[in-house]
């Protein structure tokens, strides 16, 4: 029998606690710390670090963060600013860098100090956007050091879409069960 967790941990620094709203997913092996402000429908998946112990991090609405990712800061200049709808994939490290609305971040990415990705666009999966550098609206970088593979396609401006509000239904399902539904998606259960 599985013996349940006791739930996410949530650490003050310096007197400041994360803020977590009521409809954000946490995952139980989650740990969120100091100046971390997570908004509506959120999740946060198992095994995700924010640490915001000397300057702050911000989750819009709607945005997941997947398993095994780290988000942190930079004690001197750079909060980390995620925006709503964004999706950053398993095991990305997001490190005091902003991520405008609706922009994607693939898996085991790297986005640093300074950087912006802009609404719209696309990190590739293994990609590392270098300090200050700016991933623009409409366009998928990758390689490392990243740069500008190509302009997206139709199919990916709408996969970007559809990942956050596949994301928003599972933390939602993850949260609340079977009461939370009927969801947009089918359970595929063993065979």
């Amino acid at each position: 029998m599985h013996k349940p967790d006791s739930g996410p941990q949530i650490e003050p620094y310096l007197g400041l606690t994360p803020e977590i709203d009521e409809t954000a997913y946490i995952a139980s092996s989650a740990v969120l710390m100091g100046a971390v402000r997570i908004a509506a429908d959120v999740s946060v998946w198992h095994h995700v670090t924010l640490r915001g112990d000397a300057n702050y991090i911000t989750v819009g609405a709607g945005s997941n963060i997947q398993d095994n990712s780290v988000v942190h800061i930079d004690s001197y200049q750079h909060p980390t600013l995620i925006g709503e709808r964004v999706t950053i994939g398993h095991s990305a490290i997001i490190h005091a860098c902003t991520l405008e609305d609706d922009s994607f971040v693939g898996m085991g990415a790297i986005v640093m100090d300074g950087a912006r990705v802009e609404s719209g666009a696309m990190v590739a999966a293994g990609a590392l956007i270098a300090p200050g550098k700016l991933v623009k609206s409409g366009e998928l970088w990758a390689g490392n050091p990243g740069r500008k593979m190509r302009d997206l396609r139709d199919s990916e401006k709408q996969m970007i879409q559809q990942s956050a509000a596949s994301y928003i239904e599972f933390g939602r399902a993850a949260r609340l069960g079977e009461a939370g539904g009927p969801y947009g998606f089918t359970l595929k259960p063993l065979p």
